[in-house]
């Protein structure tokens, strides 16, 4: 995966009950940088996240015991941070409703899934949770911020009002623009080209 936006490597857990699905998939996304882990059942997978979490549960549907479904569900409740994708040869209409409904899947592939289509899927999905959480961030800045204009204001009264013309440009009471700009040079320093 290009280190862009891979720039820490994403652990995968893989879970599957066929070997040979296992090891073709965890050949590909290791040559696109992510690490990734493999084991065969829902049961081995919750035991696995136990002992250590990770960026993205991709697990078939059709396991004896525990289904994909019912794996990403507990996936869902207990680590809700996690992207979770499931494959699946049974693209049936229920399935994909139980997928999205109890399972909370990000994405649903339908197998035989391209290496390429995978990978590409946990990038969109990795790139979304990065965009939420930078949208999260920017967020609690905003309101940092509003409640610091907020305190000026009170201690202040009219320090955050802003006249402005018909056009929306800010007028300066009185103020001459290159003597405003000479204070606020003399305040920072002198600024680098």
């Amino acid at each position: 995966m290009d280190n862009a936006t891979n720039q820490v490597a994403h652990e995968i857990l893989l879970v599957d009950d066929e070997p040979n699905i296992l090891s073709g998939l965890a050949r590909s996304l290791h040559s696109e940088g992510y690490k990734v882990r493999c084991v065969n059942s829902g049961r081995e997978a919750l035991s696995a996240l136990q002992a250590r979490r990770v960026d993205a549960v991709v697990t078939d549907q059709n396991m004896p015991i525990m289904k994909g479904i019912d794996l990403l569900a507990h996936v869902a409740n207990l680590y809700p941070e996690t992207v979770r994708i499931m494959l699946t040869g049974e693209a049936t209409l229920d399935v994909t409703l139980q997928a999205i409904n109890t399972g909370q899947v990000h994405r649903f592939l339908v197998k035989p899934c391209h290496a390429l289509e995978l990978s590409l899927a946990l990038r969109q999905q990795f790139e979304q949770r990065a965009l939420l959480s930078e949208a999260v961030r920017l967020l609690r800045e905003a309101r940092r911020q509003k409640s610091v204009l907020e305190r000026l204001e009170r201690a202040n009264p009219g320090i955050t009002h802003v006249d402005r013309d018909e056009d929306g440009a800010i007028e300066l009471d009185g103020a001459d623009c290159q003597q405003l700009v000479e204070q606020i040079r003399a305040m920072f320093g002198p600024t680098q080209p």
